[in-house]
């Protein structure tokens, strides 16, 4: 009897382990070197269009997705944070936080159309199909800046409270935004403009990337080493997942049911949502230093991380390391 236990133990560890590889897996297969100066910060997919747009300084690098050839670049985008498309109107949007301001381009020419002036430094962007709104996130006015889609006109600024970092919609009325310096999850009626509650993230700190799951009705909350599960109904949070240092971005594919968190300190950690109520680290799979933020193809299921390389730094240096000139790339995760 002894025997026969130990031999199911076994063969139930096994098939676990195997089914937990076959949804991890995750490894480095490319590297996209992009030849232009600055900083970054989010980094978007056009699955329409096959294009990566990523924030770069004072433009909006565009490469394609598969070979990373570049396709061209949108300029005067000064101190871009977030990219955000609308395809039924071939318009993309970007916020720009040190001009205040969001830059409405042609997807297909790239040309500028319109840039709107918003709240101050206006971080991440998004479109909200239910509301048909572009939605900004202000970091230092600490409001949503609303702006209508066919008029690209500001309809609405909604105050949070705090420094809203990243924001989602359940595509049903109701906007939710990770507030960076309240660990908190605002909850905003878009159809009044107006917020309805406010959410603890009870253990989690400094909340950056956020992502849902419209079908389960859960949140994602990328904290300091922990990703935080939350009801989208009501608030209260579902659970806690230790995480890589120095998230600051989330991604979540729908089709496999995979919540990837884009950790600084170089892993990107891998997540499955088995039901709604049951979630499971998968692996923390190698990525580089500094790629801090991500995206998921939900076609290709791949992932890909804006970073660069950086100076090596003497024992016992503190701070961030300083980025080698001229080294920004893309790297793309996949199984």
């Amino acid at each position: 009897m002894k025997h026969s236990m130990l031999s199911v133990l076994i063969i139930a560890s096994l098939f676990t382990l195997n089914n937990a590889n076959a949804q991890g897996g995750y490894k480095l297969t490319k590297t996209f070197h992009v030849a232009s100066s600055g900083g970054w910060d989010y980094i978007s997919v056009n699955t329409k269009s096959n294009k990566l747009y990523l924030s770069h300084g004072s433009q909006v690098n565009i490469l394609d997705k598969t070979t990373g050839d570049s396709l061209g670049f949108i300029p005067n985008t000064t101190g871009v944070h977030g990219i955000a498309f609308i395809n039924e109107m071939n318009k993309g949007y970007t916020s720009n936080g040190r001009s205040n301001n969001v830059t409405v381009f042609d997807l297909t020419t790239n040309k500028m159309i319109n840039q709107v002036a918003t709240g101050e430094n206006p971080d991440a962007i998004f479109y909200d199909p239910y509301s048909k709104k572009i939605i900004t996130c202000n970091g230092r006015s600490k409001d949503l800046s609303v702006i209508d889609a066919v008029t690209d006109k500001v309809v609405a600024t909604i105050p949070v409270g705090g420094k809203p970092e990243t924001a989602v919609s359940d595509g049903a009325g109701k906007i939710f935004v990770n507030i960076e310096d309240k660990n908190e999850i605002v909850a905003i009626d878009i159809n009044k403009n107006e917020v309805v509650a406010h959410w603890s993230l009870i253990t989690g700190e400094s909340p950056t990337g956020l992502e849902i799951d419209r079908k389960t009705k859960r949140l994602f909350a990328g904290c300091e080493r922990k990703l935080i599960v939350m009801d989208a109904t009501n608030g209260k949070v579902v659970d806690s997942l230790p995480i890589g240092d120095g998230c600051d971005g989330v991604a979540f594919d729908n089709n496999t049911k995979l919540i990837l968190t884009s950790n600084g300190s170089g892993t990107m950690t891998v997540i499955k949502e088995n039901s709604a109520n049951s979630f499971k680290v998968i692996e923390n799979a190698v990525t580089k230093r500094g790629a801090r933020t991500i995206c998921v193809d939900e076609i290709t299921h791949k992932a890909y991380l804006p970073t660069a390389d950086y100076e090596a730094q003497a024992p016992g240096e503190k701070g961030r390391p300083k980025m080698i000139a001229g080294s920004f790339q893309v790297i793309v995760m996949e199984k």
